[in-house]
């Protein structure tokens, strides 16, 4: 560290999230399908060439992916030390969730980046593509009980050697894709984010040189680490608990725990998962890589002035039993990743909300809610409708929650309704907040939202959802209260129905004409409702978040004299 200035440091790092950042903004104007270029579903880095650590990336990818893509790297790493031919220009391609991370719909680009013939770091591409095969268009499949039943599953292989890209491999994944168009457009558009990446990196490295620039690599890792140790050092030691759990694993209807203890001690943090129960038949299994990762995304939400940066971890020891679903062997399957990590994201909230609840809002509406609506055209063409919803976040200590916002999991936006619309043969009936959602405290959480999706196609659609919260609320925090549970209904010719499983549901049909409805969570309150203003709560019953009936029986009726 001392090989290199604060200001040249500070420079260096700001340059080099620039070309993070400019990789994602490359990839996110080039891709064919909405997830990745309107809900930006996608991630960029540069990464150690030694051990995969993440070094730097992008502010407009998703979170999860800091520590995911780590493991992804590793997996390359190891891979071109077993075959002994790693060069100049080669770039690996694959999907593998057990190795990589996340689930198979995310396909991993990693390419070695090279100077004056020396392997100087990785650079390394994420997105979600569209649809990877499986049984269920948009590979969100909730009825899973292997990886083979959700999509196509590649490893580690050369997509390109010495730049000559191998077409046998773009053959094959477009052969295993519903969406073959979709898919090139994608694989293009992380193709030309790399190339953009090695341009950059080759400018950086002409200006600074290569010794100066590695410094700052080494630099920025060692201050990621003694950043984290001083702020646990500003936490009380102890040891808190804490649970929640997902409705069913998409197969039995029981319920599974996420438990977490939480230790500090000093400068060091334990996050023990131990009580959680073990790897399950159905898809909300996670692998060990997503695991670390998503402590990774807690923790940044708890401290957010850490950097994107694989030091800030070192202080930390992440315990998770071999048996755990949140250590989950190959070949289980794990393509409902999304909702247990958001699980796990709310207890870790729940137990800090214990240690410093100062530091961490109320649990969010905790489902991306994905929902896929597929069906051919009347030309004969097939159309896959993915996307994931947005609900209400938890309340803090400073706020009322968010209305209608993206999961903590990620920074990736809802689709706009008007995307979707042109896109595919679909009409929403309403997209709209859902008024008594939030979950009632001094400050309140944010809602949720209401869509009602109908189908335009008169062939009619297969629809399947893979969410969660459909029987445990988000929780409350100091003494807030919970948010409103996830609905789900689907019209059929009698009527109405639900799903025996509440929340996950594969192969309903849907003539044209009959719709969809989602009623997502609403965000946990903070801190007891006496201490709500009732200024605030009038204002809230004038606008329609909540209504004169619930405001009444949660608060007390002293907010109608502010009406009055």
């Amino acid at each position: 560290m001392s090989e290199i200035d604060p200001i040249t440091l500070s420079v260096l790092a700001g340059r080099m999230e620039q070309i993070a950042d400019e990789m994602d903004a490359t990839l996110f104007r080039a891709a064919f399908n909405p997830i990745i270029a309107e809900a930006h579903d996608a991630s960029h880095g540069l990464y150690s060439a030694t051990t995969g650590d993440t070094l730097v990336q992008g502010k407009s990818g998703l979170p999860i992916f800091v520590g995911v893509m780590s493991f992804a790297v590793k997996a390359v790493i190891e891979k071109a030390a077993a075959d002994g031919d790693l060069e100049d220009g080669d770039i690996y391609i694959f999907n593998d969730a057990h190795i990589g991370g996340t689930h198979l719909s995310d396909m991993r680009l990693v390419r070695p980046y090279f100077r004056d013939g020396q392997l100087f770091c990785y650079l390394a591409s994420v997105g979600h593509w569209h649809d990877v095969g499986g049984a269920v268009p948009g590979n969100y499949n909730p009825a899973a009980t292997d990886v083979f039943q959700e999509a196509f599953v590649l490893p580690p292989v050369k997509l390109a050697r010495k730049g000559e890209v191998n077409q046998d491999i773009i053959d094959i994944l477009l052969r295993n894709t519903r969406l073959p168009q979709s898919a090139m457009g994608d694989l293009n558009g992380q193709l030309g984010a790399l190339d953009l990446g090695v341009r950059r990196m080759d400018e950086l490295l002409d200006e600074y040189g290569a010794d100066t620039v590695s410094a700052a690599l080494e630099a920025l890792g060692h201050r990621a680490k003694a950043l984290m140790r001083a702020e646990l050092q500003d936490l009380p030691d102890g040891r808190w608990e804490a649970e929640d759990f997902l409705d069913n694993d998409g197969i039995t209807d029981t319920p599974l725990r996420i438990n977490m203890a939480l230790e500090i001690s000093g400068d060091r943090m334990v996050l023990d998962f131990s009580g959680s129960s073990p790897q399950c038949a159905g898809p909300v299994n996670i692998a060990l890589p997503t695991t670390v990762a998503t402590a990774y995304v807690a923790i940044k939400h708890v401290f957010p002035s850490l950097p994107a940066n694989a030091g800030v971890m070192r202080p930390i020891e992440v315990i998770v039993p071999d048996d755990s679903l949140l250590s989950a062997k190959f070949p289980a399957p794990t393509g409902g990743y999304t909702e247990t990590i958001l699980r796990m994201i709310d207890v870790v909230f729940s137990a800090f909300a214990k240690a410093a609840p100062d530091r961490v809002v109320a649990n969010a509406y905790g489902t991306i809610n994905a929902l896929s609506i597929a069906g051919k055209r009347s030309n004969g063409q097939p159309w896959v409708m993915f996307s994931f919803f947005g609900g209400g976040h938890g309340g803090s200590i400073e706020s009322d929650g968010l209305n209608h916002g993206n999961a903590p999991i990620s920074t990736a936006t809802i689709p706009p309704m008007e995307i979707l619309e042109a896109a595919y043969p679909v009409m929403f009936r309403q997209w709209a907040l859902r008024p008594d959602s939030a979950g009632v405290g001094a400050h309140r959480g944010g809602l949720g939202a209401v869509y009602e999706i109908e189908v335009l196609e008169e062939n009619g659609a297969e629809a399947f959802l893979f969410g969660e919260r459909g029987r445990f609320a988000p929780k409350g925090i100091v003494e807030g209260q919970d948010g409103a549970m996830n609905v789900f209904t689907y019209e059929q010719d009698d009527g109405w129905k639900a799903p025996p499983l509440v929340s996950k549901m594969r192969g309903i049909k849907l003539r044209q004409g009959q719709a969809v409805r989602l009623e997502t969570p609403g965000g946990g309150g903070y801190g007891a409702a006496k201490h709500r203003a009732p200024e605030e709560i009038a204002k809230d019953v004038s606008r329609g978040l909540v209504s004169p009936d619930q405001a009444d029986q949660a608060y007390g009726s002293a907010w109608r004299e502010v009406v009055q």
